[in-house]
């Protein structure tokens, strides 16, 4: 029994071992598809791969497509670690977004450095801001947050087209987009004519914070009591409303940062319907990294190198960009199948113990 037991992974190295499979099993099912539909899959993986990694710009593209997946997946992390399941990223990266521009485009003039840290603090604020109404809906009107935020996403996300298609849009502009921020402003580029940008040390040092917060102080283990159970957490003095409220609050933050680096790294103002759903994959980006902030760096820089490589993979294989879709998606059902059949067989067993 003891050997069984020394032999035995610890649970998070059991849970990235199972998602590297995951992406394993997806990508010979997706080999699969393309020999039925008459393609050549070595030459299409060849070219995705040459496509995200096969030269420096290539990279940079990867590495910058990867970016804001590492921000919601952050964002939905912190969220399920408190027991929560925030599906609203979408809604509270676009806010961030609209905010973040507004602020640098009202203070032009000024230094730089004071107006990039205003203009992501102010973007940070709105993505809490979101993510503080769902919890405090959550927390004091028992509203599940899953419906509460899926409608708070379409509000978000249909004022902020309001906003460049009337008071904010730019002049003489065909396009619903805001004016343009003046390039001072931004990000500065790491790679040059790239639009791999400083976001990326951001992203990185935001993992650092997370993975310190849950392991080493007072806040981040009352977060995890919380999501773990509820009812010992109060007990324990835990006051479960402000630790709900909080939670999503920082986690809002964090999806926010998604827009706000968007905003701020690559298109220099705001544009209606950028996002391209960055708000959903990073919940898939978050579970195949096991909600850990180093998993999560991983994950989203595969899925950046899918996204980077599918157009080499289109116009050299003539393979569909939707293959990255159907990818993503096996990936998704894989890591996701086992913990259904977990939920399914927990509840099973507990009626017929009851």
């Amino acid at each position: 029994m003891n050997k069984q037991q020394k032999r035995k992974l610890p649970p998070l190295a059991a849970r990235m071992l199972y998602s590297i499979a995951a992406v394993f099993l997806s990508l010979i099912l997706a080999t699969l598809v393309m020999l039925i539909a008459g393609y050549d899959p070595l030459k299409a993986f060849g070219a995705m791969l040459n496509g995200a990694f096969g030269s420096a710009n290539a990279i940079a593209n990867t590495l910058s497509k990867s970016i804001p997946l590492m921000f919601t997946g952050f964002a939905f992390a912190v969220a399920s670690k408190g027991g929560i399941f925030n599906i609203g990223g979408e809604g509270q990266l676009y806010l961030a977004a609209l905010a973040s521009a507004i602020t640098a485009l009202a203070l032009n003039g000024l230094p730089r450095i004071v107006v990039l840290v205003a203009s992501i603090l102010a973007g940070m604020l709105a993505g809490g801001a979101v993510g503080a109404l769902i919890g405090t809906i959550k927390a004091k009107l028992r509203i599940n947050e899953v419906i509460v935020a899926i409608m708070v996403n379409y509000i978000v996300s249909l004022f902020t087209s309001y906003m460049v298609n009337g008071p904010l849009k730019a002049e003489n502009s065909m396009t619903a987009q805001s004016e343009a921020i003046n390039s001072g402003y931004l990000f500065s580029t790491i790679i040059p004519r790239s639009q791999l940008t400083s976001a990326l040390y951001l992203g990185i040092g935001f993992a650092v914070l997370i993975f310190f917060l849950f392991r080493s102080t007072r806040v981040g283990f009352n977060i995890r009591a919380v999501g773990e159970n509820a009812s010992a957490a109060a007990s324990s003095g835990i006051h479960i409303a402000a630790t709900t409220i909080g939670v999503m609050a920082f986690s809002g933050m964090l999806a926010g940062l998604a827009g706000v680096t968007e905003v701020l790294g690559k298109y220099g103002r705001f544009i209606d319907g950028f996002s391209p759903g960055f708000g959903f994959t990073g919940i898939a980006v978050a579970v195949l990294g096991s909600n850990n902030p180093f998993g999560i760096l991983l994950t989203s820089l595969l899925f950046g190198a899918l996204e980077a490589g599918s157009m080499k993979m289109s116009y050299v294989a003539n393979v569909s960009t939707n293959m990255v879709m159907v990818i993503q998606g096996l990936v998704i059902l894989f890591v996701a199948t086992p913990e259904i059949v977990s939920q399914f067989a927990k509840r099973k067993g507990g009626k017929r113990n009851g």
